[in-house]
């Protein structure tokens, strides 16, 4: 067990024949007394402050553990959103293709489709055409017949009959 200031201010010596001043001891006694409380008084505030590290120290490995916690949650939450992510891209992909596909084949369907309508357009410009030459062939042979000066005539004289009657008409 430790010595207290009071067992040291308590200590009797036993008196022997030439011995110490006593005065002197007690001086001496009293000077460690001090000292003595001064180091206890230290070591107390060093113990109060030492319970206050440590107190702080688990606080902070307290808060270590926690963020460490926080890390890896935080982590793992990240490690979900890239596999969500990455599941997400690969469907998108997937819907992607199916929806090109789709546009490629309606594409090469209405280019048949087209394709079909411009091989009818020909056909029937080509009976257009064959039906125009001939109808205009038929005209020009209207136009080549020789009815055509007789008609003439018969203008004239529907002419000169128009003149006779408009001057019977006159009169």
């Amino acid at each position: 067990m430790a010595l207290t200031p009071l067992d040291i201010h308590n200590k009797e010596f036993s008196k022997g024949f030439r011995g110490y001043d006593e005065d002197e001891v007690n001086e001496f006694l009293d000077q460690v007394i001090k000292d003595y409380e001064l180091v206890l008084r230290e070591k107390k505030e060093l113990e109060d402050r030492l319970n206050e590290v440590n107190d702080r120290m688990g606080h902070f490995i307290s808060i270590e553990e926690t963020l460490n916690k926080s890390i890896i949650v935080a982590q793992e939450a990240a490690e979900e959103v890239k596999r969500n992510a990455h599941k997400e891209a690969k469907l998108i992909m997937k819907e992607a293709e199916k929806n090109a596909d789709r546009i490629v084949n309606e594409s090469l369907s209405k280019a048949r489709k087209i394709a079909l309508e411009i091989e009818e357009l020909k056909k029937q410009s080509k009976v257009f055409r064959t039906r125009f030459k001939m109808l205009i062939e038929a005209q020009l042979e209207l136009l080549d017949n020789d009815d055509w000066d007789h008609l003439l005539q018969y203008e004239l004289d529907a002419t000169e009959l128009k003149a006779t009657s408009e001057e019977d008409s006159y009169a």
